[in-house]
């Protein structure tokens, strides 16, 4: 499997939602470190995405923010492959 950066991967998360018709947004959210990087929004949803090179793990603070999402009922999707991207989106088409 290719090793791509986390860079080429949101890169290529983004080019994948825009050919659908969605947008993956950037997430900043200021006094709020350890947001997932990207909000997928496509057919009435959004879906926060982290994004990680090959085998890469969030932080211990990314980790708590996935948490206190998954509190509320919103899943976060860790990615660390072009791959993977191609997994999350056949899922989206479900």
């Amino acid at each position: 499997m290719p090793h791509y950066s986390e860079k080429d991967i949101e890169s290529y998360l983004r080019e994948k939602i825009k050919e659908i018709g969605g947008k993956a947004y950037k997430w900043v959210s200021p006094g709020n470190a350890g947001v997932p990087d990207r909000l997928v929004c496509l057919r009435g949803k959004m879906i926060p995405v982290e994004l990680k090179a090959l085998g890469g793990r969030p932080t211990e603070l990314q980790l708590k923010k996935h948490q206190e999402l998954n509190k509320l009922g919103i899943t976060v999707y860790v990615i660390d492959s072009k791959e993977k991207v191609d997994e999350f989106l056949r899922g989206l088409k479900q």
